[in-house]
């Protein structure tokens, strides 16, 4: 589903991606894992088209991104890309239900069915108790799988993953992990997920380490 074919990225004379090849499959679950300064992030990034690479090419359900101008590339991301972060990034004046529609309005969608699928994803996510609640008053838990709902509320092609469970303890940390595995089997959904967990490496169908700009195992 996703082919990233010689990828670099250099800021100035700094290499900091230097020709990723890799496949990712649907319904697969990769972790990248490696020290930080290993180009992690910046090639989840340039998947994830916030960042232009310097060379190469990525496909996205046959779609060679570098191919898309600005507002195509905006709605792209939208609707086929959905991340999840390190921090959950909700908004505080908005309740869980709200935070979680925020990306089906920017997708033009009506209200009554971004909100009906929105509840539906707080309940498959075992929060519809607490849809109108506001981030302030949910748990560490809590707002992350507000943050993965929200991720989820366009039915993207793959699911993006940066440190999602760094800020979490570990009984949160691990109904996280389980949480993906759980939203791979229901929805068939794909997860690429940055990480130093090495449980959560350990638990996915694929691990990709990189070093110094480059994949050194896993392809």
């Amino acid at each position: 589903m996703i082919r990233v074919n010689g990828i670099k990225k250099s800021f100035g004379p700094l290499e900091v991606l230097k020709g990723i090849n890799v496949s990712i499959e649907k319904k697969e679950i990769v972790t990248i894992v490696g020290a930080s300064g290993a180009g992690k992030t910046t090639l989840l990034q340039i998947i994830g088209t916030l960042m232009k690479p310097s060379g190469g090419t990525i496909t996205i359900n046959n779609i060679d991104i570098s191919q898309l101008k600005e507002r195509q590339l905006a709605s792209f991301r939208n609707k086929e890309i959905g991340f999840v972060f390190q921090f959950h990034h909700l908004l505080p004046e908005f309740n869980a239900l709200e935070n979680v529609c925020i990306p089906a309005f920017i997708a033009g969608d009506n209200r009554r069915s971004s909100e009906k699928r929105a509840y539906d994803l707080l309940k498959l996510l075992n929060l519809a108790e607490r849809a109108n609640h506001k981030p302030s008053e949910l748990s560490g838990g809590e707002l992350q799988r507000v943050a993965v709902a929200r991720a989820l509320i366009n039915n993207p092609s793959v699911i993006l993953a940066d440190e999602p469970s760094g800020n979490l303890d570990t009984q949160n940390k691990n109904e996280l992990h389980t949480l993906f595995f759980n939203l791979r089997d229901k929805l068939n959904q794909t997860f690429v997920i940055v990480t130093h967990d090495k449980e959560l490496a350990r638990m996915a169908d694929r691990t990709l380490q990189m070093k110094d700009g480059k994949i050194i195992y896993g392809k």
